[in-house]
Order: structure tokens, then C-alpha cells, then sequence
């Protein structure tokens, strides 16, 4: 019975661990039929993931889906939230096989391979975050982030990517993202894609940061050059 027992013990902490393995951003590149050159970004936090396609060269964004995801054995399984070609996959949920190791990434019976880009260091801010309040005209409005507008941040250790949607219209709204770094109390994004406007591609901004109970202070100037105070707050796998 004791063997047993430390079987069960060893097989569950094996899965575990394979969900922690599981856990940062991974990428690949691959060439459409007309020439294309498209890279793919899929980032894992605690729960949470977002997939991306954008144009390698330009920026140019193609395509994202994401949501919740759970890992037992080699079976992942994600309920989406959103998708910006798809609104009726919202709410759905798909199960795949994968192979994993500790530098690549597969589906099973998929061609692609994705390596890894981080384990979910070095930046201090890995994790899923809510928007749950912004500062206008000096005063603070809160958010509630329960309700079904989200404005979400998905970030590994070196990439992020903000997505505001809506799970009960179904309705994609928009992204940006790219790599990012946390040094000093600074906050700096490099934009690789943004969905509203790719000429926004290539810039770096700079913003101070905070870590207050849980909940990131983040303040500077947004990409239109407008002043910013934004709380985000750490949202916790369903």
C-alpha cells in the first residue's frame, strides 16, 4: 500500500512538474506560400495563455486566440476567450496532445516546433493581469474585473501582450505586444505588433512601476504621447 501511495505521489508531482515546464514563452517562424515570413508567440503563465501570428518583418498583425489552460499527462486543454478571427470559438474549449521538452515545444501530428524563449524570467511581472483601475482628471476610477469587457495583460518573463475583448459579445478588440523588461523600478515595452496601428511597430516606452499588495501602479505616457496611471491586478487561475 505504501508503494502504492508513493506512486501516486511520484505520478502527481511528475504532472506538476510538467505544467511548470510548460510554463513562459515559446516561438516559431515559418514562410506562408506567397513568401510570407510569419513569427508565432505563445506565452503560458499561471493558467493562462495567448497565442499570436504577426508579420516578421513588418509587424504586421495576422491573428490571436487565448484563455484558460490546464496540462494533465501530455493532454493540454484550453478554453478560449477570445479570437480574433473566430468569435464563435469563444467559450469553446479544444483538447491536443503535446510534446514537450525542455527547449521545444509540439503539437502533436502539427509540423510545428516552437523553442522556448523564456522560462518565465527574468522580468518581475509574469503573470495574467486585469486593468482594475485608471486615473482621469487626478482621481482614481475603479474597475470591476469581474465583468465580461476585459482588458487583459498576459506577460512571461521577457514578452507581454495586452488584449481588450469581451467574453459575452464574443467581440475582439485589439492588441499590442512584444518583449519587455522590468530594471530598477522601470517598465519599458518594445512593441513588435500592435492591431490598431502598425506604424506604433518598433517603439520603446518607458513607464514606473510599482508592485503594491498584489497589484501593479504603472504609470508614464502611452504610445500617443498621453499621460497614464493604470492599476493592473493579478488574476488567478478559474
Amino acid at each position: 500500500m505504501r508503494n502504492i501511495l508513493l506512486a501516486v505521489g511520484f505520478m502527481l508531482s511528475a504532472l506538476g512538474l510538467q505544467g511548470q515546464e510548460l510554463l513562459g514563452a515559446w516561438e516559431y517562424y515559418g514562410t506562408t506560400s506567397q513568401g510570407q515570413e510569419v513569427r508565432q508567440v505563445v506565452t503560458y503563465t499561471d493558467g493562462f495563455q495567448v497565442l499570436t501570428k504577426f508579420d516578421a518583418k513588418t509587424g504586421d498583425f495576422i491573428h490571436t486566440n487565448g484563455g484558460l489552460w490546464s496540462l494533465e499527462g501530455n493532454t493540454l486543454t484550453e478554453t478560449v476567450e477570445f479570437n480574433s478571427d473566430n468569435p464563435e470559438a469563444v467559450r469553446n474549449s479544444i483538447s491536443f496532445d503535446i510534446r514537450l521538452t525542455d527547449k521545444e515545444l509540439q503539437i502533436v501530428g502539427d509540423d510545428r516546433v516552437f523553442t522556448r524563449v523564456d522560462d518565465g524570467s527574468p522580468g518581475a511581472l509574469n503573470g495574467a493581469w486585469l486593468m482594475s483601475g485608471r486615473k482621469r482628471n487626478g482621481e482614481m476610477q475603479e474597475r470591476d474585473t469581474s465583468r465580461p469587457r476585459k482588458t487583459m495583460k498576459i506577460l512571461s518573463g521577457t514578452r507581454f501582450q495586452w488584449i481588450a475583448y469581451n467574453t459575452e459579445t464574443k467581440q475582439f478588440m485589439a492588441n499590442g505586444g512584444g518583449s519587455y523588461t522590468t530594471v530598477d523600478g522601470k517598465y519599458t515595452e518594445n512593441i513588435e505588433f500592435f492591431s490598431r496601428d502598425v506604424s506604433r511597430v518598433g517603439a520603446a516606452l518607458e513607464f514606473d512601476y510599482k508592485l503594491i499588495e498584489g497589484h501593479w501602479h504603472h504609470s508614464g505616457f502611452s504610445s500617443k504621447g498621453d499621460p497614464l496611471y493604470e492599476v493592473w491586478s493579478e488574476r488567478s487561475p478559474q
